[in-house]
């Protein structure tokens, strides 16, 4: 039986920007289950990133309830929030954060550093997961010396790395060309654990198609 990973009721997050209010996004109820792939579809502007940002507990909701495993992000310390993070969620950001002092390889390891798994079990990990993206013999470049499809597969590596329960893409093609983002996607779906679920957001209707379930967003709120 599929677990509730994520679960959403009546959640909304307004941002004050001086005198002005912006309601991102507006009472979003959405449930999460393992195994599942599901994409988020809309415009640039209409709430999916800092959707994405609630579920993954980067924001706390303004009204409404966010839910990962079962405890209210709410009632979590910062600490135990950071802990699910690095632990049980792999996050594809838009601008990749990849660091730049690093290899690709140290990037890829770093989850794994910052939850305390041994050197070795750290090592071994990220290569295998290199290999498996193409990048083997490139492991110890840094992303300056990569293309940007190659700094992406090393996104992708690096949210894969922890075998997270769950999986968050924000618009991980949208730098990339039609042929690279689609091997994107595929690696993530390729990779990532068959229990994880997946979430992806993005503008591609093409490549949303290939996702089991996907809501539209617009204006902060999905439909």
């Amino acid at each position: 039986m599929a677990q509730t990973v994520s679960r959403l009721v009546s959640a909304s997050k307004t941002f004050e920007l001086g005198p002005e209010r912006i309601r991102a996004v507006q009472e979003v109820s959405l449930s999460i289950s393992s195994g599942e792939t599901l994409g988020i579809i809309g415009p640039s502007g209409a709430g999916k990133t800092t959707l994405l940002r609630l579920i993954a507990a980067l924001e706390t909701p303004s009204s409404g309830d966010v839910f990962f495993l079962e405890h209210n992000v709410k009632d979590l310390k910062p600490t135990e929030r950071r802990r699910f993070r690095l632990e049980k969620m792999g996050y594809v950001f838009q601008q990749l954060k990849l660091l730049p002092t690093l290899s690709a390889l140290e990037n890829v390891e770093l989850p794994m550093a910052l939850s305390s798994k041994t050197g070795d079990e750290q090592r071994s990990r990220a290569m295998q997961l290199l290999d498996s993206v193409g990048l083997g013999g490139k492991e110890h470049r840094r992303p300056e010396k990569l293309s940007l499809g190659e700094q992406q597969r090393v996104a992708v590596a690096r949210a894969l790395v922890n075998n997270p329960e769950l999986i968050l893409a924000d618009e991980p093609t949208s730098q990339l060309d039609s042929t690279t983002g689609r091997k994107v996607i595929d690696l993530l779906l390729e990779l990532g654990d068959k229990n994880s679920a997946i979430v992806i957001a993005t503008h591609d209707r093409e490549l949303a198609s290939s996702l089991k379930k996907t809501y539209e967003m617009r204006d902060g709120s999905l439909a």
